[in-house]
């Protein structure tokens, strides 16, 4: 049944993102920021409806109250393309991803991503990207986006940390905005790399903010990093017993 459910998902992942855009580009071009944003996103929602409705994935938010009312950084934990799809939805202002610049060309959905206020990096440039990722963030900050971050990079198994980047705590010593930690378990549902996916409940904690003032980038990055690390295994102890499927 996983596997039948699985194959039913993917299936209708790929009959609604092509589509979805292929409208996005058109609607780009009379829609901008905010409202683009909120158009473009709505292919996540029919996405996490397939998901609840084929697979049996549901999620619950905590925390919400500690979203601050001006300027973000986001970290957030990574296990799988579960978050990708929700955090945009989830959080109450756009998102403007830190990612890969190679993501804006693949077919369909990375043009439509292009599309948006994120922020496309070339890696091999090193401080000449994080001078880009500074500048471009400020400069979204001011049209009230938060800037969001995986500090690890990559997602990671379930009940495991990454290596976290300072890149993140960075950008907030830069911009003086504060850090909003977030900790979430979708490696329980959606395992990272695996076709197939198991029902359950998917928690997504948002912890208090920290402030980069008075802070180095490995101090900021250290205090995410235990706040992360010590919420997960708060919401998700079955994955640090050694017994979790990763």
């Amino acid at each position: 049944m996983p596997a039948l459910r699985s194959t039913l998902f993917a299936l209708w992942l790929a009959v609604t993102v092509v589509p979805y855009a292929l409208l996005v580009l058109p609607v780009s071009l009379f829609l901008r920021g905010a409202p683009l944003y909120r158009f473009a996103t709505g292919w996540a929602v029919l996405a996490l409806w397939g998901a609840r409705v084929i697979c049996g994935i549901r999620h619950r938010v905590i925390g919400l109250e500690h979203l601050p009312d001006g300027p973000a950084v986001i970290l957030s934990k990574h296990q799988s393309a579960w978050e990708t799809l929700a955090l945009p939805r989830i959080l109450p202002r756009p998102l403007s991803i830190v990612l890969k610049r190679e993501l804006f060309y693949l077919p369909f959905f990375g043009w439509s991503l292009a599309r948006l206020d994120m922020i496309g990096i070339d890696r091999s440039k090193g401080a000449e990207a994080f001078a880009q990722i500074e500048s471009d963030g400020r400069r979204m900050l001011g049209r009230g986006n938060w800037l969001f971050v995986f500090p690890e990079g990559t997602r990671v198994p379930r009940g495991a940390a990454g290596n976290y980047k300072t890149g993140g705590a960075r950008l907030a010593i830069a911009t003086g905005a504060p850090i909003v930690p977030i900790a979430v378990d979708s490696a329980r549902c959606w395992p990272r790399n695996a076709f197939i996916k198991r029902p359950g409940l998917i928690t997504v904690s948002i912890g208090p903010p920290i402030v980069p003032q008075g802070r180095s980038p490995a101090e900021l990055t250290h205090a995410v990093r235990d706040w992360i690390e010590a919420e997960m295994r708060r919401i998700d102890p079955e994955a640090y017993s050694g017994n979790a499927a990763r």
